[in-house]
């Protein structure tokens, strides 16, 4: 599984991941399908398609490509505003931000037609994250940045907000990162900024789908050898207040940033039940858990490029090929409960720049195979 990986930005650098052995790729079975099938019921909701890579949209990109965006066959995508300076990089402790700031973000975002891009979400980051959760003028200001993105993401229909929970520079999951403080006043104090985030948040967006890059997993166990404590001790407490706190209508999605080299269908049947089953038993919440969390997965197109590159002119050198891209795809959305999100870095969406048709149809054929009802060209 791969932590640390970088998105579109000019100032971050690529951060080198940890590769999965290569598995063999195996078709779902039947045991397979028997294990997904309470998401299968009748009335359970459509299986949805998010895009999210290095070719993440601004809004001034959906309002001027949003017609070509349509032609490829996602349900949505991920976008940023932009704002003064880099918004998502600098809202968790990087200075201060006024809706004024974002007139022609708003402008944008109504002059866009969505179309079939009907399940949008506004990325937020926790960068640069250097505020102590005991400071309540800093923590201010991340409530008001927050509440911004919010009114934005409300105000133009979005299904929700991404939060990239990684710690792409300071640690402020890591109770290391605040030694002056013990672990339960330090655990306590994350848990009621949680709620009020999430209050924040539900002020503007009372019904926002939360999509989360990786939830309670990441922070599985605590403590760790030698007596030291995960990095992403502190993660739990936070998701607890949100979920403590939120609205009825809040869901809270765990997108399983794990599955990004998943090639087995059995490896997503098995962290759907830790994420529905296994889970419950490192919240402090289940109840709440229960009632709003759902599953979803991550899958990175161009997976493993340290090892294998990404070859648009020899596909079988990829660590996905088509082939196998359309089967991990195809098991991703027969588990999740309703969303899967694709990530890329060298193959460009937009502009299908390094990207083989053949990938397109693999993509087409996987979402078709759990929606029969949508048209072969989307």
């Amino acid at each position: 599984m791969n932590r640390f990986r970088s998105r579109s930005c000019t100032f971050f650098l690529l951060i080198s991941a940890l590769c999965l052995t290569a598995l063999p790729s195996r078709p779902v079975t039947h045991a397979d399908d028997q294990a997904a099938a309470q998401t299968q019921t009748s009335d359970a909701p459509e299986k949805l398609l998010i895009h999210w890579g290095w070719d993440e949209p601004d809004t001034q990109v959906l309002r001027t490509r949003s017609a070509e965006m349509q032609t490829m066959p996602f349900d949505g995508v991920v976008f940023h505003l932009s704002g003064p300076g880099n918004f998502i990089w600098q809202m968790w402790g990087g200075g201060t931000f006024a809706p004024e700031d974002f007139r022609q973000d708003r402008e944008n975002l109504q002059a866009t037609h969505f179309g079939r891009l009907t399940h949008n979400f506004l990325r937020l980051n926790v960068t640069p994250g250097s505020v102590d959760w005991f400071d309540d003028a800093a923590w201010q200001q991340v409530l008001g940045n927050c509440r911004i993105a919010a009114r934005m993401a409300q105000a133009s229909q979005c299904a929700g907000l991404l939060l990239d929970t990684e710690q792409y520079q300071t640690e402020l999951f890591n109770p290391a990162t605040f030694p002056q403080r013990t672990l339960p006043e330090l655990r306590r104090q994350v848990r009621q900024r949680g709620q009020s985030w999430i209050r924040t948040i539900n002020a503007e967006f009372p019904d926002v789908e939360l999509l989360l890059t990786f939830a309670y997993q990441v922070a599985h166990p605590r403590e760790q050898a030698a007596g030291t404590v995960n990095e992403y001790a502190l993660l739990p407490d936070f998701l607890d207040g949100i979920l403590e706190a939120c609205t009825a209508q809040t869901v809270v999605i765990d997108g399983w940033e794990h599955a990004y080299g998943y090639r087995e269908a059995k490896q997503f049947s098995q962290a759907r039940q830790t994420m529905q089953n296994t889970a419950l038993k490192w919240t402090g919440v289940p109840e709440a858990y229960r009632r709003h969390v759902r599953s979803g997965f991550g899958l990175w197109m161009d997976y493993n490029l340290k090892d294998h590159g990404w070859h648009p002119e020899d596909v079988s050198r990829n660590y996905f090929t088509p082939e196998a891209f359309q089967n991990s795809l195809q098991a991703a959305l027969r588990f999740t409960d309703r969303y899967v999100w694709i990530y890329n870095e060298q193959p460009r969406w937009w502009t299908q720049e390094r990207l083989p048709d053949a990938y397109i149809e693999a993509v087409r054929a996987a979402r078709q195979s759990l929606n029969p009802d949508i048209p072969s060209g989307q």
